[in-house]
């Protein structure tokens, strides 16, 4: 049995050239960038036979999410309508609607996300997580829905780190604790059929809840620069904070779906239902017109 609250809802460069629209998603996604519209009580994936976890969020009728309040334009709490936003918070209400629930959210550290165990408090997470080497040992991860490149990021009137590989040395560099970021600074990063240049070397790694507070710790000057995705970067940007970004990325890596191991009962099914549609919607178009919303360009794909 799982024991959880939910709050229930369903929101109705890689150049920085190339992402001047990045963070002008608005309003969620509707039929018009190729997601489909709410699937009627009885259809999608839950109208076959279902088993394990899948046939528990069928009966239950709600996928539970984790995601980010303040991790645009990924993921945001709108406080005007009270509803989640973002790219992320798009693919997830669509996976929900391709298996014919709703969607509730939660909204945990990310380091307890990526730990694993999560006892039942929410189904899967769709948090622009990179399926590294370590996190697949506790979790199940889909093929990538999405590949965005990570930049460093300074004060916009910081003329001195014009070369990422010398100027950054032994530098104060914020990044959201147990994220990709930080395994790179400290030249730990490892996922499979990926290799990754550390050309950064000595960093003071300054870890943050989100990326978001580590950008505003930056802006008022307590750190040396920030490594995030280059959408938060340019949205954050575009939200007219005093930052830039400098140099060409220095790592690319893929965004899966992630589902727990450790579930009970067993994720699998869940897992490999959701696999299924994540290669839908990059087939029939809905993920690179999500992203085309709400970063002005196609990410969806490696080439």
């Amino acid at each position: 049995m799982r024991i959880r609250s939910r709050l229930v809802a369903v929101p109705t460069a890689l150049l920085v050239s190339l992402l001047a629209a990045c963070g002008g998603g608005g309003d969620s996604a509707d039929s018009d960038d190729g997601s489909s519209e709410p699937a009627a009580s009885g259809e999608g994936v839950c109208a076959g036979e279902t088993t394990d976890l899948l046939a528990e969020v069928c009966e239950e009728g709600v996928l539970t999410v984790s995601t980010d309040p303040a991790y645009p334009p990924q993921s945001r709490l709108n406080e005007q309508t009270g509803e989640y936003e973002g790219f992320d918070i798009d693919v997830a209400t669509e996976i929900a609607t391709r298996l014919g629930v709703e969607v509730g959210w939660e909204t945990p550290s990310w380091d307890v996300i990526t730990a694993g165990s999560w006892n039942g408090r929410w189904d899967t997470t769709v948090g622009s997580m990179t399926p590294t080497n370590d996190r697949q040992e506790v979790l199940y991860f889909t093929e990538p829905y999405n590949f965005v490149p990570a930049v460093v990021v300074v004060q916009a009137d910081n003329d001195e780190v014009t070369d990422i590989s010398t100027d950054l040395d032994g530098a104060t560099i914020g990044v959201c604790s147990g994220c990709t970021y930080e395994q790179f600074l400290n030249k730990e990063l490892d996922i499979e059929g990926y290799t990754f240049d550390f050309v950064i070397d000595d960093a003071d790694v300054s870890g943050y809840d989100t990326d978001t507070t580590a950008l505003q710790d930056l802006a008022n000057g307590r750190v040396d620069a920030v490594i995030t995705s280059v959408t938060t970067a340019q949205g954050y940007i575009d939200e007219g904070n005093p930052v830039k970004i400098v140099g060409d990325p220095v790592f690319n890596e893929p965004l899966s779906v992630g589902f727990d191991k450790s579930s009970d009962p067993s994720s699998e099914s869940l897992y490999e239902a959701v696999d299924g549609i994540v290669a839908e919607m990059h087939e029939d178009g809905t993920l690179s017109g999500m992203a085309e919303e709400w970063y002005g360009i196609d990410t969806t794909s490696q080439e």
